[in-house]
């Protein structure tokens, strides 16, 4: 149950898979609408990616979050993470202005978080893509994986190939760590095109989720 900020209702929402018949047809019947479509996204890894993938464009920079000597991350890059992301997603149909405490709380939570999958992008010496990862966990064959949790690009910095080299970076990091997939979700209808570069860089639909929602009054 989602209840969106400054709204009179509260959003309930459901995420069957997009072909189980049965369950869509249940959730038509209790008055739950499809709103969007989620592909469940995977790439697979091979050792040699460590250091064979090309590197960012001239002008573009790629480093992880720096850290501290006990591990903890440098506040000022976790900031530029959050305005980053902020920015990026403003024209997504679910944004909302999260705080930055909120934020660091929220992912912190995630049990496969860890501050040494978070990426900064920089175009021209300046904080323009973010990238938030974390672990999968082991697979059938006993092999962890790395995840995308979120990655975004500043509105100014989009055609510099910016995202591109951020994921290559995770998966040059996947690589070096032994890990045998990257994955992700994305929404099939993002206003940047981004299932589409998920695909020319290797990744591939496993299966594909939906949201549904229903909206009460939050009185009733």
């Amino acid at each position: 149950m989602t209840r969106m900020r400054g709204l009179p209702e509260t959003q309930l929402d459901a995420s069957p898979f997009a072909d189980d018949a049965v369950q869509q047809a249940w959730l038509t019947a209790a008055g739950y609408e499809c709103t969007r479509t989620w592909l469940q996204m995977t790439r697979r890894v091979t050792p040699e990616e460590a250091t064979s993938l090309p590197g960012p464009r001239e002008g573009v920079t790629v480093r992880p979050v720096e850290q501290h000597d006990d591990g903890l991350p440098v506040a000022a890059d976790l900031q530029a993470v959050h305005r980053v992301l902020e920015e990026s997603f403003q024209d997504h149909f679910s944004s909302y202005r999260e705080s930055f405490p909120e934020f660091v709380m929220r992912l912190r939570e995630d049990p496969g978080h860890r501050w040494d999958h978070w990426w900064l992008a920089y175009v021209d010496d300046e904080p323009a893509g973010a990238l938030v990862g974390s672990v999968l966990p082991a697979g059938a064959g006993g092999v962890e994986g790395s995840y995308v949790d979120y990655i975004g690009v500043s509105r100014r910095a989009r055609g510099r190939g910016v995202a591109k080299a951020l994921l290559n970076s995770v998966i040059a990091d996947a690589a070096a760590r032994g890990r045998d997939r990257v994955g992700l979700e994305v929404d099939a209808d993002s206003p940047t095109g981004a299932d589409e570069l998920y695909v020319s860089l290797g990744w591939r639909t496993d299966y594909v989720t939906e949201s549904w929602h229903l909206a009460v009054r939050s009185g009733d």
